[in-house]
């Protein structure tokens, strides 16, 4: 009786719940920071067409929240055993609650990090884009207007430096909000190691 209430038939419910929580919010975070940062890339394209692609770095960002989920799905996947035919389970209470635990974090850290990635990107790209450009747009300054200097700026050159300042910003801040994940990643990886087995 006593190993029946450790280790209940039912207990694989919530190693499975932890492992479709965790690939849930970790898509959902990943395809928010993506759907954000690409809108801001697109919007930062009609002024500055030939910085599109050095500003996708916070759409590949989001793109790896999708893989911690993942992984972490994968190993939780991976430790969940069935019950037997007798309806006895080697797999404890203990298991299912660690594995829920795992997948809550991980899906959660990538939940906030993909939304915090998408709202960074979105201004920082966007910000970039209308310091390179010097506030023109790129139609308008194709017909050779060279008495307009711009956003307070006097030449392309003080322009180009000025939004190399604010992508290095625009790169630390996404660091950092990347780390939001990886520390969720980190700690539901520990999780999933502790285990109780009813033999």
């Amino acid at each position: 009786m006593v190993a029946y209430d450790n280790c209940p038939d039912w207990a694989p419910a919530f190693g499975y719940i932890g492992a479709a929580s965790c690939m849930i919010l970790a898509n959902f975070g990943s395809a928010w920071g993506t759907w954000q940062a690409g809108l801001g890339v697109c919007k930062m394209g009609v002024d500055y067409p030939k910085g599109v692609i050095k500003n996708i770095v916070p759409i590949v960002m989001a793109g790896v929240l999708g893989i911690y989920g993942l992984i972490v799905a994968v190993i939780l996947t991976q430790s969940i055993r069935p019950p037997n035919a007798d309806q006895t389970t080697s797999y404890s209470m203990y298991n299912g609650y660690a594995h829920m635990a795992a997948g809550l974090c991980c899906g959660i850290s990538c939940l906030a990090a993909g939304g915090t990635i998408g709202v960074i990107g979105d201004a920082g790209v966007q910000g970039f884009g209308l310091r390179a450009s010097g506030g023109k747009r790129a139609w308008s300054s194709e017909g050779g207007d060279d008495g307009d200097v711009g956003m307070g700026g006097n030449s392309e050159a003080v322009n180009a430096d000025a939004a190399n300042k604010l992508y290095v910003g625009l790169l630390i801040m996404l660091i950092f909000s990347e780390a939001l994940a990886l520390y969720g990643l980190i700690v539901a990886l520990i999780l999933s190691q502790h285990s109780y087995s009813c033999e």
